[in-house]
Protein backbone atom coordinates (compact mmCIF):
# COMPACT_ATOMS: atom_id res chain seq x y z
CA UNK A 1 0.00 0.00 0.00
CA UNK A 2 0.82 3.46 -0.22
CA UNK A 3 0.90 6.43 2.16
CA UNK A 4 1.81 9.97 2.17
CA UNK A 5 3.98 11.20 5.00
CA UNK A 6 5.56 13.88 7.04
CA UNK A 7 9.13 14.61 7.93
CA UNK A 8 9.67 18.00 10.17
CA UNK A 9 13.26 19.10 10.53
CA UNK A 10 13.04 20.04 13.99
CA UNK A 11 16.45 21.99 13.61
CA UNK A 12 14.66 24.73 11.38
CA UNK A 13 11.69 25.10 13.89
CA UNK A 14 12.02 28.59 14.97
CA UNK A 15 8.82 28.61 17.10
CA UNK A 16 6.71 31.22 14.85
CA UNK A 17 3.51 29.14 15.04
CA UNK A 18 2.77 30.61 11.82
CA UNK A 19 1.53 26.94 10.59
CA UNK A 20 -0.62 27.00 13.57
CA UNK A 21 -2.41 30.20 12.74
CA UNK A 22 -2.82 29.31 8.93
CA UNK A 23 -4.32 26.17 9.65
CA UNK A 24 -6.59 27.39 12.35
CA UNK A 25 -7.81 30.08 9.29
CA UNK A 26 -8.28 27.50 7.37
CA UNK A 27 -9.84 24.55 9.22
CA UNK A 28 -11.01 25.57 12.24
CA UNK A 29 -12.34 29.42 12.59
CA UNK A 30 -16.06 28.13 13.64
CA UNK A 31 -18.04 28.02 16.50
CA UNK A 32 -17.44 25.10 18.42
CA UNK A 33 -13.53 24.77 17.93
CA UNK A 34 -12.50 27.56 19.44
CA UNK A 35 -9.83 25.24 21.35
CA UNK A 36 -9.56 23.22 18.72
CA UNK A 37 -5.75 23.43 17.24
CA UNK A 38 -4.98 20.82 14.43
CA UNK A 39 -1.77 22.03 14.08
CA UNK A 40 0.15 23.38 17.20
CA UNK A 41 3.97 24.16 17.86
CA UNK A 42 4.90 22.80 21.57
CA UNK A 43 7.86 24.17 23.45
CA UNK A 44 10.12 21.24 24.74
CA UNK A 45 10.50 20.30 27.54
CA UNK A 46 6.91 21.33 28.53
CA UNK A 47 3.26 19.78 29.17
CA UNK A 48 2.47 20.34 25.77
CA UNK A 49 -1.23 20.36 24.67
CA UNK A 50 -3.26 19.46 26.27
CA UNK A 51 -1.80 19.20 29.07
CA UNK A 52 0.28 16.40 29.60
CA UNK A 53 -1.30 14.40 26.78
CA UNK A 54 1.99 12.01 27.20
CA UNK A 55 0.88 10.58 30.50
CA UNK A 56 -0.83 6.96 28.80
CA UNK A 57 -1.16 6.11 32.63
CA UNK A 58 -3.54 8.61 33.31
CA UNK A 59 -5.46 9.07 29.46
CA UNK A 60 -5.41 4.86 28.35
CA UNK A 61 -4.27 6.08 24.86
CA UNK A 62 -2.49 4.15 21.90
CA UNK A 63 -2.06 0.44 21.96
CA UNK A 64 -1.05 -2.15 24.76
CA UNK A 65 -0.09 -5.92 25.02
CA UNK A 66 -1.99 -8.50 26.60
CA UNK A 67 -0.28 -10.84 29.04
CA UNK A 68 -0.50 -13.43 25.70
CA UNK A 69 1.39 -10.77 23.59
CA UNK A 70 -1.73 -9.58 22.04
CA UNK A 71 -2.63 -6.30 20.63
CA UNK A 72 -5.34 -4.67 22.59
CA UNK A 73 -6.65 -1.08 22.79
CA UNK A 74 -4.64 0.61 26.12
CA UNK A 75 -8.66 2.57 26.90
CA UNK A 76 -9.60 -1.74 27.81
CA UNK A 77 -11.65 -3.91 26.08
CA UNK A 78 -14.71 -3.65 23.65
CA UNK A 79 -17.29 -4.30 26.63
CA UNK A 80 -15.23 -1.82 28.82
CA UNK A 81 -15.55 0.63 26.49
CA UNK A 82 -19.31 0.26 26.05
CA UNK A 83 -19.78 0.18 29.85
CA UNK A 84 -17.74 4.26 29.50
CA UNK A 85 -19.55 5.01 26.77
CA UNK A 86 -21.41 7.52 28.84
CA UNK A 87 -19.30 8.42 31.34
CA UNK A 88 -15.83 8.06 29.82
CA UNK A 89 -12.85 8.91 32.69
CA UNK A 90 -10.18 8.97 30.55
CA UNK A 91 -11.17 12.08 28.51
CA UNK A 92 -10.07 15.10 28.88
CA UNK A 93 -12.02 18.59 30.10
CA UNK A 94 -11.90 21.44 28.50
CA UNK A 95 -10.02 22.65 31.37
CA UNK A 96 -7.15 20.09 30.09
CA UNK A 97 -7.00 21.66 26.77
CA UNK A 98 -7.96 25.65 27.83
CA UNK A 99 -11.45 27.15 28.73
CA UNK A 100 -12.04 29.36 25.58
CA UNK A 101 -12.29 33.08 25.66
CA UNK A 102 -12.45 36.20 24.28
CA UNK A 103 -12.50 40.02 25.33
CA UNK A 104 -15.51 42.16 25.65
CA UNK A 105 -14.31 44.34 23.41
CA UNK A 106 -17.98 46.33 23.17
CA UNK A 107 -16.54 48.04 26.46
CA UNK A 108 -13.82 49.11 24.95
CA UNK A 109 -15.99 50.63 22.41
CA UNK A 110 -19.28 51.68 24.10
CA UNK A 111 -17.42 53.22 27.55
CA UNK A 112 -18.61 56.80 28.20
CA UNK A 113 -15.76 59.46 28.50
CA UNK A 114 -13.80 58.76 32.09
CA UNK A 115 -10.72 59.50 33.68
CA UNK A 116 -10.05 56.12 33.48
CA UNK A 117 -8.80 53.55 30.42
CA UNK A 118 -12.02 51.20 29.88
CA UNK A 119 -10.31 47.27 30.28
CA UNK A 120 -11.54 44.64 28.14
CA UNK A 121 -11.69 41.85 30.03
CA UNK A 122 -11.72 38.59 29.34
CA UNK A 123 -14.71 36.24 28.71
CA UNK A 124 -15.89 33.09 28.89
CA UNK A 125 -16.64 31.45 25.56
CA UNK A 126 -18.81 28.80 27.35
CA UNK A 127 -20.56 30.49 29.60
CA UNK A 128 -20.48 33.84 28.56
CA UNK A 129 -19.08 35.29 32.30
CA UNK A 130 -15.76 37.18 33.39
CA UNK A 131 -12.89 34.59 33.83
CA UNK A 132 -9.10 34.15 34.50
CA UNK A 133 -7.06 32.76 31.86
CA UNK A 134 -4.86 30.48 33.37
CA UNK A 135 -3.69 28.03 30.57
CA UNK A 136 -3.82 27.90 26.32
CA UNK A 137 -2.72 26.04 24.14
CA UNK A 138 1.01 27.76 24.07
CA UNK A 139 1.33 28.21 27.93
CA UNK A 140 5.06 26.68 27.44
CA UNK A 141 5.98 28.74 24.76
CA UNK A 142 9.99 29.05 24.68
CA UNK A 143 9.94 27.81 29.04
CA UNK A 144 7.92 31.11 29.43
CA UNK A 145 5.45 29.25 32.36
CA UNK A 146 9.36 28.77 34.37
CA UNK A 147 10.34 25.40 36.48
CA UNK A 148 7.09 25.25 37.80
CA UNK A 149 5.45 24.30 35.09
CA UNK A 150 8.17 22.70 33.03
CA UNK A 151 8.74 20.43 35.71
CA UNK A 152 5.53 18.76 35.10
CA UNK A 153 6.76 17.54 31.77
CA UNK A 154 5.69 14.00 31.93
CA UNK A 155 9.11 12.75 29.86
CA UNK A 156 11.27 14.65 32.37
CA UNK A 157 9.52 11.88 35.24
CA UNK A 158 11.22 9.51 33.81
CA UNK A 159 14.64 10.66 34.36
CA UNK A 160 16.92 11.34 36.83
CA UNK A 161 16.52 14.24 39.60
CA UNK A 162 19.71 16.03 37.74
CA UNK A 163 17.62 16.15 34.56
CA UNK A 164 15.09 17.80 36.31
CA UNK A 165 16.33 20.64 37.65
CA UNK A 166 19.36 21.29 34.68
CA UNK A 167 17.12 20.30 31.84
CA UNK A 168 15.78 23.43 31.12
CA UNK A 169 18.94 25.16 30.87
CA UNK A 170 20.62 22.67 29.08
CA UNK A 171 18.04 22.17 25.93
CA UNK A 172 15.06 23.83 24.73
CA UNK A 173 13.31 23.04 21.00
CA UNK A 174 10.28 23.38 19.57
CA UNK A 175 8.02 20.48 18.39
CA UNK A 176 5.09 21.32 15.85
CA UNK A 177 2.34 18.46 16.17
CA UNK A 178 -0.34 17.20 13.49
CA UNK A 179 -2.55 14.02 13.37
CA UNK A 180 0.03 11.04 12.98
CA UNK A 181 -2.17 9.44 10.35
CA UNK A 182 -1.19 5.91 11.83
CA UNK A 183 -0.48 3.00 10.19
CA UNK A 184 -2.66 1.50 13.11
CA UNK A 185 -4.83 4.34 14.38
CA UNK A 186 -6.03 3.44 17.92
CA UNK A 187 -8.41 5.73 16.95
CA UNK A 188 -10.88 4.20 14.25
CA UNK A 189 -10.05 1.00 16.59
CA UNK A 190 -12.39 2.88 18.84
CA UNK A 191 -14.60 4.25 17.15
CA UNK A 192 -18.32 2.88 18.29
CA UNK A 193 -19.88 4.07 15.38
CA UNK A 194 -17.19 3.45 12.28
CA UNK A 195 -16.82 6.80 11.82
CA UNK A 196 -13.15 7.24 11.33
CA UNK A 197 -11.80 5.72 8.57
CA UNK A 198 -8.14 5.46 6.88
CA UNK A 199 -8.19 6.08 2.90
CA UNK A 200 -6.87 3.14 1.18
CA UNK A 201 -5.55 5.55 -1.85
CA UNK A 202 -3.01 7.99 0.37
CA UNK A 203 -3.62 6.25 4.36
CA UNK A 204 -5.15 9.90 5.47
CA UNK A 205 -7.38 9.08 8.25
CA UNK A 206 -10.42 11.15 8.54
CA UNK A 207 -13.71 11.54 10.59
CA UNK A 208 -17.14 10.78 8.38
CA UNK A 209 -19.15 13.31 9.89
CA UNK A 210 -22.17 11.92 8.74
CA UNK A 211 -21.61 8.82 10.84
CA UNK A 212 -20.06 10.25 13.65
CA UNK A 213 -22.60 9.78 16.92
CA UNK A 214 -19.52 11.81 18.93
CA UNK A 215 -19.13 9.14 21.49
CA UNK A 216 -16.06 10.91 22.15
CA UNK A 217 -14.05 7.41 22.36
CA UNK A 218 -11.87 8.59 20.00
CA UNK A 219 -10.53 11.38 22.00
CA UNK A 220 -9.65 8.77 24.63
CA UNK A 221 -7.67 6.48 22.56
CA UNK A 222 -5.63 8.57 20.50
CA UNK A 223 -2.21 8.85 22.59
CA UNK A 224 -1.41 12.15 20.88
CA UNK A 225 -4.97 13.68 21.51
CA UNK A 226 -5.06 15.12 18.36
CA UNK A 227 -8.96 14.58 17.92
CA UNK A 228 -10.90 16.92 19.43
CA UNK A 229 -14.83 17.64 20.03
CA UNK A 230 -16.82 19.70 18.63
CA UNK A 231 -19.43 21.09 21.21
CA UNK A 232 -21.20 22.89 18.58
CA UNK A 233 -22.33 19.91 16.05
CA UNK A 234 -21.41 17.30 18.42
CA UNK A 235 -18.61 15.63 15.67
CA UNK A 236 -15.35 14.60 16.44
CA UNK A 237 -12.63 16.37 13.95
CA UNK A 238 -9.23 16.13 13.33
CA UNK A 239 -6.48 17.07 11.11
CA UNK A 240 -7.17 16.04 7.54
CA UNK A 241 -3.63 16.42 6.13
CA UNK A 242 -5.27 18.80 3.77
CA UNK A 243 -6.79 16.52 1.42
CA UNK A 244 -8.59 18.64 -0.84
CA UNK A 245 -5.14 19.76 -1.22
CA UNK A 246 -3.10 17.11 -1.86
CA UNK A 247 -5.61 15.30 -3.83
CA UNK A 248 -4.12 18.44 -6.50
CA UNK A 249 -0.64 18.02 -5.59
CA UNK A 250 -0.37 20.66 -3.46
CA UNK A 251 1.38 20.49 -0.13
CA UNK A 252 -0.90 21.20 3.21
CA UNK A 253 -1.43 24.67 4.32
CA UNK A 254 0.94 23.91 7.36
CA UNK A 255 3.44 23.00 5.02
CA UNK A 256 2.85 25.77 2.78
CA UNK A 257 3.00 28.16 4.69
CA UNK A 258 6.21 26.82 7.29
CA UNK A 259 8.71 29.75 7.38
CA UNK A 260 11.62 27.81 8.33
CA UNK A 261 10.53 25.25 5.20
CA UNK A 262 11.30 22.57 7.87
CA UNK A 263 8.23 19.97 6.56
CA UNK A 264 8.68 17.46 4.16
CA UNK A 265 6.11 15.56 2.02
CA UNK A 266 6.53 11.99 0.09
CA UNK A 267 5.42 8.84 -0.69
CA UNK A 268 5.89 5.33 1.41
CA UNK A 269 5.54 2.03 0.19
CA UNK A 270 4.41 -0.43 2.73
CA UNK A 271 3.73 -4.11 3.26
CA UNK A 272 0.08 -3.66 4.92
CA UNK A 273 0.51 -7.16 5.97
CA UNK A 274 3.79 -6.58 8.11
CA UNK A 275 1.91 -3.81 10.08
CA UNK A 276 0.24 -5.90 12.83
CA UNK A 277 3.49 -8.38 13.19
CA UNK A 278 5.33 -5.08 13.76
CA UNK A 279 3.09 -3.60 16.55
CA UNK A 280 3.42 -6.27 18.36
CA UNK A 281 6.92 -6.90 19.23
CA UNK A 282 7.51 -7.43 22.65
CA UNK A 283 10.77 -4.36 23.48
CA UNK A 284 8.63 -1.42 23.61
CA UNK A 285 12.50 -0.04 21.82
CA UNK A 286 11.95 -2.67 19.00
CA UNK A 287 9.46 -0.67 18.19
CA UNK A 288 11.25 2.28 15.75
CA UNK A 289 13.15 -0.51 13.50
CA UNK A 290 9.98 -2.83 13.66
CA UNK A 291 8.42 0.49 11.80
CA UNK A 292 11.74 0.41 9.71
CA UNK A 293 10.96 -2.85 8.45
CA UNK A 294 7.50 -2.62 7.09
CA UNK A 295 8.90 -0.25 4.82
CA UNK A 296 9.31 -1.07 1.32
CA UNK A 297 12.27 -0.13 -1.60
CA UNK A 298 10.49 1.56 -4.10
CA UNK A 299 13.26 0.98 -6.36
CA UNK A 300 13.39 -2.49 -5.70
CA UNK A 301 12.13 -4.48 -8.84
CA UNK A 302 10.15 -6.94 -7.04
CA UNK A 303 8.17 -4.35 -4.73
CA UNK A 304 7.22 -2.06 -8.14
CA UNK A 305 5.88 -5.16 -9.77
CA UNK A 306 3.85 -5.87 -6.41
CA UNK A 307 2.66 -2.11 -6.03
CA UNK A 308 1.28 -2.53 -9.43
CA UNK A 309 -0.63 -5.86 -8.97
CA UNK A 310 -2.17 -3.74 -6.00
CA UNK A 311 -3.18 -1.43 -8.51
CA UNK A 312 -0.97 1.21 -6.98
CA UNK A 313 -0.65 3.77 -10.15
CA UNK A 314 2.80 4.50 -11.91
CA UNK A 315 2.79 8.31 -10.78
CA UNK A 316 2.58 6.89 -7.20
CA UNK A 317 5.70 4.57 -7.74
CA UNK A 318 7.75 7.16 -9.10
CA UNK A 319 6.83 9.38 -6.16
CA UNK A 320 7.98 7.44 -3.84
CA UNK A 321 10.64 6.93 -5.98
CA UNK A 322 11.01 10.49 -5.78
CA UNK A 323 10.29 11.09 -1.98
CA UNK A 324 12.17 13.21 0.17
CA UNK A 325 10.37 11.34 3.18
CA UNK A 326 11.53 7.78 2.15
CA UNK A 327 15.79 9.10 2.09
CA UNK A 328 15.16 11.42 5.54
CA UNK A 329 13.64 7.87 6.81
CA UNK A 330 14.94 4.78 5.40
CA UNK A 331 18.44 6.21 3.60
CA UNK A 332 19.89 8.45 6.07
CA UNK A 333 18.00 7.26 8.90
CA UNK A 334 18.00 10.52 10.19
CA UNK A 335 14.10 10.58 10.89
CA UNK A 336 12.58 9.25 14.23
CA UNK A 337 8.70 8.18 14.98
CA UNK A 338 7.23 10.25 17.58
CA UNK A 339 6.24 7.72 20.70
CA UNK A 340 6.43 4.33 18.80
CA UNK A 341 5.91 3.10 22.10
CA UNK A 342 2.09 3.95 21.57
CA UNK A 343 1.95 1.06 18.84
CA UNK A 344 0.15 3.21 16.43
CA UNK A 345 2.73 3.03 13.94
CA UNK A 346 2.85 7.06 13.12
CA UNK A 347 3.50 8.52 9.80
CA UNK A 348 4.87 12.02 10.54
CA UNK A 349 8.64 12.03 11.57
CA UNK A 350 10.90 14.44 13.08
CA UNK A 351 14.76 15.05 12.37
CA UNK A 352 16.07 15.74 15.73
CA UNK A 353 18.06 18.92 16.96
CA UNK A 354 21.34 19.70 16.52
CA UNK A 355 21.52 23.76 16.78
CA UNK A 356 21.37 23.62 20.71
CA UNK A 357 24.72 21.25 20.73
CA UNK A 358 26.14 23.54 18.66
CA UNK A 359 25.53 26.56 20.83
CA UNK A 360 26.56 25.04 23.85
CA UNK A 361 29.79 24.11 22.16
CA UNK A 362 30.11 27.79 20.56
CA UNK A 363 29.87 29.46 24.24
CA UNK A 364 32.75 27.56 25.38
CA UNK A 365 34.71 28.97 23.79
CA UNK A 366 35.18 25.91 21.10
CA UNK A 367 34.65 25.54 17.43
CA UNK A 368 30.91 24.33 17.37
CA UNK A 369 31.21 22.99 13.84
CA UNK A 370 34.19 20.41 13.87
CA UNK A 371 33.31 17.18 13.69
CA UNK A 372 35.63 16.31 16.88
CA UNK A 373 34.06 18.81 18.72
CA UNK A 374 30.54 17.90 17.73
CA UNK A 375 30.87 14.19 17.82
CA UNK A 376 31.97 14.53 21.45
CA UNK A 377 29.08 16.80 22.45
CA UNK A 378 26.79 14.31 21.79
CA UNK A 379 28.20 11.86 23.34
CA UNK A 380 29.24 13.73 26.31
CA UNK A 381 25.63 15.59 26.77
CA UNK A 382 23.54 12.83 27.68
CA UNK A 383 20.93 14.60 29.12
CA UNK A 384 19.32 15.79 25.70
CA UNK A 385 19.74 12.13 24.07
CA UNK A 386 17.60 10.37 26.98
CA UNK A 387 14.91 13.33 26.67
CA UNK A 388 15.14 12.65 22.90
CA UNK A 389 14.83 9.16 23.10
CA UNK A 390 11.78 8.79 25.13
CA UNK A 391 10.38 11.44 22.92
CA UNK A 392 11.40 9.50 19.33
CA UNK A 393 12.39 6.08 20.43
CA UNK A 394 10.95 4.38 23.07
CA UNK A 395 14.03 5.47 25.65
CA UNK A 396 16.65 4.25 23.23
CA UNK A 397 19.61 6.55 22.94
CA UNK A 398 21.45 4.82 19.92
CA UNK A 399 19.24 5.79 17.08
CA UNK A 400 18.81 9.12 18.46
CA UNK A 401 22.77 9.55 18.80
CA UNK A 402 23.26 8.02 15.23
CA UNK A 403 21.06 10.63 13.92
CA UNK A 404 22.74 13.80 15.36
CA UNK A 405 25.80 12.32 14.46
CA UNK A 406 25.19 11.84 11.00
CA UNK A 407 24.23 15.53 11.27
CA UNK A 408 27.00 17.13 12.60
CA UNK A 409 28.94 14.89 10.13
CA UNK A 410 27.25 16.64 7.25
CA UNK A 411 27.75 20.31 8.57
CA UNK A 412 31.08 19.65 9.12
CA UNK A 413 31.60 18.02 5.56
CA UNK A 414 29.55 20.54 4.00
CA UNK A 415 31.30 23.16 5.60
CA UNK A 416 34.56 22.15 4.76
CA UNK A 417 33.71 22.25 1.16
CA UNK A 418 31.55 25.29 1.35
CA UNK A 419 34.77 26.94 2.11
CA UNK A 420 36.78 25.33 -0.74
CA UNK A 421 39.00 23.41 1.44
CA UNK A 422 39.65 19.46 1.46
CA UNK A 423 36.84 17.41 3.62
CA UNK A 424 37.90 15.25 6.20
CA UNK A 425 37.15 11.36 4.21
CA UNK A 426 36.71 9.67 7.49
CA UNK A 427 33.53 11.83 7.83
CA UNK A 428 31.35 9.86 5.44
CA UNK A 429 32.74 6.20 7.36
CA UNK A 430 32.41 7.29 10.34
CA UNK A 431 28.73 8.14 10.22
CA UNK A 432 28.25 4.98 7.59
CA UNK A 433 27.33 7.53 4.42
CA UNK A 434 28.84 7.56 1.21
CA UNK A 435 30.32 11.32 0.28
CA UNK A 436 27.81 11.39 -2.30
CA UNK A 437 24.92 10.94 0.28
CA UNK A 438 26.42 13.73 2.41
CA UNK A 439 26.16 16.22 -0.26
CA UNK A 440 22.62 14.65 -1.63
CA UNK A 441 21.25 14.70 2.26
CA UNK A 442 22.47 18.25 2.52
CA UNK A 443 20.60 19.47 -0.46
CA UNK A 444 17.70 18.21 0.84
CA UNK A 445 18.03 19.60 4.43
CA UNK A 446 19.56 23.24 3.74
CA UNK A 447 18.84 24.04 0.19
CA UNK A 448 15.81 21.95 -1.39
CA UNK A 449 13.29 23.35 -3.46
CA UNK A 450 9.78 23.88 -3.14
CA UNK A 451 9.55 20.93 -5.81
CA UNK A 452 12.08 18.46 -3.91
CA UNK A 453 10.31 19.29 -0.10
CA UNK A 454 7.26 18.65 -1.64
CA UNK A 455 6.65 14.74 -4.01
CA UNK A 456 3.00 14.68 -4.04
CA UNK A 457 1.38 12.74 -6.97
CA UNK A 458 -1.61 13.62 -8.40
CA UNK A 459 -4.62 11.64 -6.86
CA UNK A 460 -7.36 13.99 -7.85
CA UNK A 461 -10.53 13.17 -9.07
CA UNK A 462 -12.31 15.11 -11.93
CA UNK A 463 -13.62 17.73 -9.42
CA UNK A 464 -11.76 17.42 -6.26
CA UNK A 465 -10.41 21.03 -6.50
CA UNK A 466 -14.26 22.09 -5.95
CA UNK A 467 -14.39 20.69 -2.45
CA UNK A 468 -12.68 23.30 -0.73
CA UNK A 469 -14.27 26.06 -3.03
CA UNK A 470 -16.21 29.35 -1.84
CA UNK A 471 -19.07 28.75 -4.01
CA UNK A 472 -20.07 25.33 -2.40
CA UNK A 473 -18.82 25.12 1.28
CA UNK A 474 -18.54 22.75 3.47
CA UNK A 475 -20.72 20.39 5.60
CA UNK A 476 -18.60 22.14 8.88
CA UNK A 477 -19.41 25.08 7.93
CA UNK A 478 -22.89 25.66 9.38
CA UNK A 479 -25.42 24.20 12.07
CA UNK A 480 -27.41 23.11 8.73
CA UNK A 481 -24.43 20.33 8.12
CA UNK A 482 -24.80 16.70 9.17
CA UNK A 483 -24.11 17.28 12.48
CA UNK A 484 -26.28 16.74 16.10
CA UNK A 485 -28.07 19.37 17.26
CA UNK A 486 -28.30 18.80 20.52
CA UNK A 487 -27.05 21.51 21.69
CA UNK A 488 -28.68 24.24 19.74
CA UNK A 489 -31.10 24.83 22.26
CA UNK A 490 -28.02 26.65 24.30
CA UNK A 491 -27.50 27.97 21.55
CA UNK A 492 -27.30 31.78 22.85
CA UNK A 493 -24.58 30.64 25.40
CA UNK A 494 -22.70 30.41 22.06
CA UNK A 495 -23.35 33.82 20.09
CA UNK A 496 -19.31 34.85 21.27
CA UNK A 497 -18.02 31.60 20.05
CA UNK A 498 -18.66 32.34 16.08
CA UNK A 499 -15.98 34.13 15.26
CA UNK A 500 -17.05 34.38 12.09
CA UNK A 501 -19.60 36.15 13.15
CA UNK A 502 -17.42 39.88 12.22
CA UNK A 503 -17.45 38.47 8.23
CA UNK A 504 -19.94 38.86 5.74
CA UNK A 505 -22.30 35.59 5.66
CA UNK A 506 -21.52 34.79 2.60
CA UNK A 507 -18.70 32.63 2.21
CA UNK A 508 -17.42 34.02 -1.13
CA UNK A 509 -16.01 36.45 0.74
CA UNK A 510 -13.85 35.26 2.84
CA UNK A 511 -10.31 34.60 2.42
CA UNK A 512 -9.91 31.20 1.71
CA UNK A 513 -6.25 29.45 2.07
CA UNK A 514 -7.20 25.63 1.27
CA UNK A 515 -7.62 27.14 -2.73
CA UNK A 516 -3.64 28.68 -2.43
CA UNK A 517 -1.17 27.34 -3.92
CA UNK A 518 1.66 29.05 -3.02
CA UNK A 519 2.87 30.21 -6.32
CA UNK A 520 0.71 33.39 -7.06
CA UNK A 521 -2.32 35.34 -5.48
CA UNK A 522 -5.04 33.13 -7.48
CA UNK A 523 -7.54 31.55 -5.62
CA UNK A 524 -6.36 33.00 -2.48
CA UNK A 525 -8.05 36.54 -2.10
CA UNK A 526 -11.50 36.86 -3.26
CA UNK A 527 -11.68 38.99 -6.42
CA UNK A 528 -14.35 41.25 -8.28
CA UNK A 529 -16.42 40.81 -11.35
CA UNK A 530 -18.26 43.73 -13.17
CA UNK A 531 -20.52 44.17 -11.41
CA UNK A 532 -18.63 44.78 -8.18
CA UNK A 533 -19.35 41.56 -6.61
CA UNK A 534 -17.36 39.52 -4.61
CA UNK A 535 -16.25 36.28 -5.69
CA UNK A 536 -13.01 33.87 -5.53
CA UNK A 537 -11.16 33.46 -8.55
CA UNK A 538 -11.27 29.44 -8.79
CA UNK A 539 -15.39 29.84 -8.26
CA UNK A 540 -17.96 30.83 -10.47
CA UNK A 541 -19.73 34.44 -9.96
CA UNK A 542 -23.32 32.84 -9.69
CA UNK A 543 -23.33 30.40 -6.88
CA UNK A 544 -26.71 29.78 -8.16
CA UNK A 545 -24.60 28.31 -11.82
CA UNK A 546 -22.37 26.57 -9.74
CA UNK A 547 -23.34 22.78 -9.44
CA UNK A 548 -23.45 21.70 -5.76
CA UNK A 549 -21.74 18.59 -4.55
CA UNK A 550 -23.04 16.22 -2.07
CA UNK A 551 -22.81 17.16 1.34
CA UNK A 552 -21.80 13.43 1.77
CA UNK A 553 -18.35 14.05 -0.17
CA UNK A 554 -17.81 16.10 2.24
CA UNK A 555 -15.41 14.24 4.81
Amino acid sequence: MAQLAMVMNLDKCIGCHTCSVTCKQAWTNRAGTEYVWFNNVETRPGQGYPRRYEDQEKWKGGWTLTKRGKLTLKSGSRMKRLLNIFANPDLPTVSDYYDPWSYDYDNLLSAPQMDTTPVARPKSLITGENTDVTWGANWDDSLGSGPEQVGKDPLLAKLSEQVKLEFEQTFMFYLPRICEHCLNPSCAAACPSGAIYKRSEDGIVLVDQDKCRGWRQCVSSCPYKKIYFNHKTGKAEKCTFCYPRVEVGIPTVCSETCVGRLRYIGVMLYDADAVRAACEVTDDKELYPAQLGVFLNPHDPRVIAEAEAAGISPDWIQAAQDSPVYKLIVDYKIALPLHPEYRTMPMVWYVPPLSPVVDVLSETGHDGENVSNLFGAIDALRIPLEYLAELFTAGQIEPVRDSLQRLAGMRSFMRSINLGQEPDMGIPDSVGLEPEEIEAMYRLLAIAKYEHRYVIPNGATSRAHELDSLATGCSLDTDGGPGMTALDVVVEKFHLTDTNGAAPDEKSNRINLLNWDGKSAAGLLPAKNGNGDTHNGDAPPNDDAAEPIPTGAIR
